[in-house]
């Protein structure tokens, strides 16, 4: 059984990003993994400033008063896979949530404590990433789907992939006829089985992509 940390980017708790969170959750526990449920408002309230001030203290450790440090080593350190819900703002991901990668910056420069245990703890980690939009328009989202491929390849991790909800009011993406909901539920289901590959010139490979036999 792996840990599954499902992360819900929007400041609302019962929102379009939050419908989804909650679809990817009940797939990740019908494959029989374990799920912890995150608002990532409770915990990341300051933005990343000068590390060179803001770790004053003798031991290093960041001043921004909030649950930050909390989230990154009890909750996702020990997560298997991660999975990050996030309404589109500006055709990006949500402020808070640009917050909290902002602020592994100080673990990646190696200015705060253990860091090599962080950032050890963030690679390898199976990602899928949900969305929630109200614009169908397929360009809206390339922007921040791109970002998290690049984010996710830096930090030596493997996004399965990426499910896009359509709607504005409150739980209207359960309208969506695109079935972004059963498409939340399989990512969650499959996070560990889907196939992920992402080839060089030089990987060694067979000319068959699954295991059954080919057409004739």
């Amino acid at each position: 059984m792996s840990k599954v940390l499902v992360l819900n980017a929007s400041p609302r708790r019962d929102g379009n990003s939050s419908t989804m969170a909650h679809a990817a959750a009940e797939g990740v526990r019908a494959a029989g993994h374990e799920v912890g449920f995150v608002h990532l408002a409770d915990h990341v309230q300051g933005l990343l400033r000068d590390c060179r001030t803001c770790r004053s203290r003798d031991d290093g450790t960041c001043t921004i008063g909030d649950g930050y440090e909390s989230l990154l080593r009890k909750r996702l350190i020990p997560a298997d896979g991660l999975i990050i819900a996030t309404p589109l703002y500006w055709y990006g991901m949500s402020g808070a949530l640009k917050t909290f990668f902002d602020r592994l910056f100080c673990y990646t420069s190696g200015s705060a404590p253990d860091s090599d245990t962080i950032v050890g703890g963030l690679t390898g980690k199976r990602v899928a990433l949900l969305i929630a939009c109200e614009e169908s328009y397929r360009g809206a989202t390339i922007g921040l789907v791109t970002q998290f491929q690049e984010l996710t390849r830096y930090l030596h991790q493997e996004l399965v992939g990426v499910a896009v909800g359509i709607g504005n009011s409150r739980g209207e993406v359960r309208s969506d006829p695109g079935n972004p909901l059963g498409h939340a539920t399989d990512l969650g289901r499959r996070l560990f089985e889907a196939r992920v590959t992402d080839y060089r010139i030089d990987t060694q490979r067979s000319n068959r992509v699954w295991d059954s036999p080919a057409m004739p």
